[in-house]
């Protein structure tokens, strides 16, 4: 028989049985789709967090008091909490030591302890605004740009000017029909004079870049309080080759700000954007790792219900297999059509699956504000694994289905 003729009479025959056929393959769409839903949310995550991160700059070293992500939570919060703060004296003198090493020392801190809203005259912002102080440093460190007015200067800082560069979703909600520049706004309880205004930043983590007030970093812990308020600090090393010694000098003159003995361990975090990417990709992998198993145990289960489903269909079908032997179908056709039907089968579960897989990662991609993904590789060794199940839990029933005897078939009641 011609092999288009054999796959033929396999899709006829699984047509016969619609509703047995569905409920076969409704365990590899399980399992499928298990695999294909995490990691299509899991690439779309990994994609958005090496986008975002691009926020850190090219070849900066960050030094905070906390380290950041999940090393934060548990029992490590504890630890973490108990050190000392870095100090705005403590930052400044590190700034002091790294001059002819770096060029930046960016020194920031955020009021990641409560609310901040913007006004002016009477009209308000959202109650959940990005608002911290800084120095002049924070547009190369940040990877922001100041698109109107001008950038803070050493003079802003030295002189705890009343200052404020704000963001472009504050000048849409604050100033729709105004120039910004030179007016003056209230964050918080305090009065700024905006003296720039940052060229759109857009969204990353699932924030926006663009609902951001900064002020000169001294008149923000006047305003604000310097107790139990950490400052943190950006530096950039001059190329990529002189990255690890300025690494080295950064860990060095933080050392020495915090007055650590040689026996003493940091009391500091320093990490890059590579290191973050790399905490969350340990993260996705062990993500990854889990759905994996949860997945290749629902499509065992899958596989054996093919095998089971396929057994069933050769009993029922024994005197139509003798029959078709008994006028000349070789063993092989037989064996063939068994096995594309047990395929066919598992494949067809498989891309619904996968499509069902892809579309719930990227309903939760767009919930966390995530670009949308389609993982190929994931789908490509779904379709194989797929393949795999039919041929493998297909097999048997196939080459028992091809061994009858046609008399004994024909007999067969």
């Amino acid at each position: 028989m011609k092999f288009i003729e054999i796959l033929r009479m396999a899709v006829g025959s699984l047509g016969v049985n619609k509703l047995r056929s569905s409920l076969t393959m409704l365990g590899i769409t399980i399992g499928v789709f298990s695999v294909i839903g995490v990691m299509t949310a899991v690439s779309a995550l990994r994609q958005s967090i090496e986008t975002g991160l691009s926020f850190l700059g090219s070849n900066i070293i960050q030094i905070a008091k906390r380290p950041v992500g999940l090393a934060d939570e548990g029992a490590n919060r504890r630890r973490y909490d108990l050190r000392r703060d870095i100090t705005l004296p403590q930052a400044q003198r590190f700034k002091e030591l790294m001059e002819g090493w770096s060029d930046v020392v960016c020194l920031k801190t955020f009021n990641n302890d409560s609310l901040a809203q913007a006004t002016y005259e009477n009209r308000k912002t959202t109650p959940n605004l990005t608002f911290g102080g800084t120095n002049e440093h924070f547009l190369v460190a940040n990877q922001y740009v100041v698109e109107l007015g001008r950038n803070f200067t050493p003079e802003d800082v030295a002189l705890i000017r009343s200052v404020a560069i704000i963001g472009q979703g504050i000048v849409s909600r604050l100033f729709p029909t105004e120039q910004p520049l030179g007016k003056l706004i209230k964050v918080a309880g305090h009065t700024y004079t905006v003296i720039g205004i940052f060229a759109e930043k857009g969204s990353s983590f699932g924030a926006s870049g663009d609902d951001i007030v900064m002020v000169p970093i001294t008149r923000y812990l006047a305003d604000y309080g310097a107790e139990k308020r950490s400052i943190n600090i950006a530096t950039q090393a001059a190329s990529q080759e002189r990255y690890n010694d300025t690494l080295d000098k950064a860990i060095t003159a933080m050392r020495i700000v915090r007055q650590l003995r040689p026996d003493q361990e940091n009391d500091f975090e320093v990490y890059s954007n590579d290191s973050l990417i790399a905490a969350f990709a340990k993260v996705a992998d062990v993500i990854g790792a889990g759905a994996f198993v949860i997945s290749a145990i629902a499509l065992l289960a899958a596989g054996v219900g093919i095998m089971n489903i396929m057994l069933v269909s050769v009993t029922e079908r024994t005197k139509e297999i003798g029959i078709r032997k008994s006028i000349g179908a070789r063993k092989a056709s037989v064996l063939t059509q068994f096995l594309i039907e047990a395929v066919a089968i598992s494949v067809m579960g498989g891309l619904v699956g996968i499509m069902l897989g892809v579309g719930a990662g990227n309903i939760i991609a767009v919930m966390l504000k995530a670009s949308l993904v389609f993982p190929w590789f994931w789908a490509t060794v779904g379709i194989l694994v797929c393949c795999g199940i039919g041929v493998g839990f297909g097999f048997y029933p196939a080459w028992k289905a091809a061994s009858l005897d046609p008399i004994e078939a024909l007999r067969y009641e």
